[in-house]
């Protein structure tokens, strides 16, 4: 789209110089400067038909209302009984504060044992690029009582006693053969089926997306070499000590739920290993920043020169990029590292602000680390809570209650964050890094040099079974990161499956007002959905079809 033609498209979209009432814009009239007009044309097109996305549901599963005691709700760093039931009266300030959303409210919430509540303020901020974060639906979490909670419960259960199989042992291994079977009766789990139905111990634990059940069970891009600069860096973490979990005691639990600071000392294997085993792709999301594995994805498929070099590596940018087959010139800041690498942290803030709202606002989801004291006290006959009984009849449970009477064992020493579980952060940016990528880079290519971690995590085999493609393994590691908290005991399922809906309408919204602002011949962004199906957001009206919001099964 030429420089002329960039401009008669925004006047009779927007209607912001001298069209229909209703999108003619206030204020100064446009300059003399045709580009500085251009530039503030482009802006005010964008904001006006962003604006367009209706506001966002803010419908909630009911539980904070059904259950007086908040059961169901997340309050980690409140004060709580010996029960681990909130005080209500500091749970009150905590509503006080959302429903105000003044800082002075937030500053009075009465907290516990001293832990500080992360950033529920955050999710009434505005930003500047793509559709505001009020109008992302999240739909309503499983409830408290229901089959698919209990079903997302046995699958923590049985993670967490499979922390420290090797994936090169699946196949064999008589703690995920007993996970899957027992995962396979449940008709509630929204995880992955064979085309026969089954969950077997090649398809358990992992996600839905296309990609996601083919080849090993940890994506390419958290194995293969990264070059960060001039330096190779082989992807070898830092993780926690094989059979060391935490909160597997209930005074323990409670003190840590009123927001005490963790007593104990984080063991880590003193030994750096590749991602080999569930504990390990744990401790990768633990202190991570939260885009950087899709950072370091971008620099394996391609972003990674610094702008000295004389011949980049462009060969699995999108077939869509102009510089792809350009005879003159290399991409650099636009289509190019300097572009990807700045989009991933941009998406990365807006998806964040948008799930923030969600979890404090709307939904205040408990964490599964919460949800084990419940059926703690269950089993204990302290009290009674209406926990399906798929999960009170689990083997996953009975095996696991043997050793903690029924609470979740957590793979962080100070077990969950203090803020609600529904949506996920890294879910969200997950789903909204993935997609940029997958948006930027041919999805379709074959990856090459495919490996597969060994047993013990200190070497990398050759893998040369089903050829793995870019956009399958981006869809794994948009899975394999937010998975790695449920391995940890920290999330659900469902808030992943959400938070990767959210994450791509995100980053779908970023790119339509981003498609107009190119000079080159550009015919857009195509890329696969999670959900399969395909999408285009070209140049032109076209760029802002589609704005409404997307659900479960949408």
């Amino acid at each position: 789209m030429g420089t002329r033609d960039r401009r008669d498209f925004l006047l009779q979209i927007g209607g912001l110089a001298g069209g229909s009432a209703a999108g003619r814009r206030s204020g100064p009239p446009l300059t003399s400067n045709p580009r500085a007009s251009n530039a503030l044309l482009l802006r005010q097109t964008a904001a006006v038909l962003q604006n367009q996305r209706p506001a966002e549901s803010t419908t909630n599963n009911g539980d904070e209302e059904l259950y007086p005691n908040k059961i169901a709700s997340a309050t980690k760093g409140l004060p709580h009984s010996q029960l681990g039931e909130v005080q209500l009266s500091a749970y009150q300030t905590l509503l006080t504060a959302i429903a105000s959303q003044k800082h002075s409210d937030a500053e009075s919430i009465i907290i516990g044992y001293g832990r500080k509540l992360v950033d529920l303020e955050s999710g009434f901020a505005y930003d500047l690029e793509g559709g505001d974060s009020h109008t992302f639906t999240s739909t309503p979490p499983p409830t408290f009582s229901s089959a698919q909670t209990g079903a997302e419960m046995i699958e923590l259960y049985w993670q967490a006693l499979a922390r420290d199989v090797p994936f090169a042992q699946w196949s064999t291994d008589p703690t995920i053969n007993s996970a899957a079977a027992e995962i396979n009766t449940l008709t509630a789990y929204q995880g992955p089926r064979d085309a026969s139905g089954q969950v077997t111990a090649a398809n358990v634990f992992r996600g839905t997306a296309p990609g996601c059940t083919v080849g090993p069970y940890i994506s390419q891009y958290l194995l293969q070499t990264i070059n960060f600069g001039s330096t190779p860096m082989e992807q070898m973490y830092r993780t926690g000590m094989p059979g060391v979990n935490y909160m597997t005691a209930y005074p323990e639990w409670l003190l840590l739920t009123s927001g005490l600071p963790p007593s104990l000392t984080e063991e880590f294997d003193p030994t750096f290993r590749y991602v080999h085993t569930g504990r390990n792709l744990a401790q990768f999301v633990h202190y991570d920043y939260l885009f950087q594995a899709f950072l370091q994805a971008a620099l394996i498929l391609g972003a990674d020169y610094p702008e000295t070099l004389l011949t980049p590596n462009v060969s699995q940018f999108s077939n869509t990029n102009p510089y792809k087959t350009s005879k003159v010139q290399t991409p650099w800041v636009s289509f190019g590292p300097a572009l990807i690498q700045s989009w991933i942290g941009r998406v990365s803030t807006l998806a964040l602000r948008t799930v923030w709202h969600d979890k404090w606002a709307v939904h205040r989801r408990l964490r599964p680390e919460l949800f084990g004291g419940r059926v703690y006290n269950n089993l204990t006959g302290a009290t009674s809570y209406p926990i399906h009984p798929s999960l009170l009849n689990s083997k996953a449970l009975q095996n696991t209650a043997q050793t903690t009477g029924g609470l979740l064992p957590q793979a962080y020493v100070e077990g969950c964050p203090l803020h609600p579980s529904y949506p996920a952060g890294h879910a969200v940016v997950a789903g909204a890094c993935a997609t940029l990528l997958k948006a930027l880079f041919e999805e379709t290519d074959v990856v090459n040099n495919a490996v597969a971690p060994s047993a013990d995590g200190l070497s990398l085999t050759p893998y040369t079974d089903t050829a793995l493609t870019v956009g399958g393994e981006l869809n794994k590691l948009a899975f394999n990161v937010p998975m790695a908290r449920n391995w940890s005991g920290i999330h659900w399922r469902s808030d992943t499956d959400m938070s990767h809906i959210i994450g791509e309408q995100v980053t779908i919204c970023f790119l339509q007002d981003q498609v107009n602002c190119f000079t080159e011949p550009f015919p857009g962004f195509s890329f696969t959905k999670f959900d399969g199906t395909s999408v285009s957001i070209v140049p032109g009206a076209g760029a802002y079809t589609g704005l409404n919001n997307l659900t479960p099964g949408n």
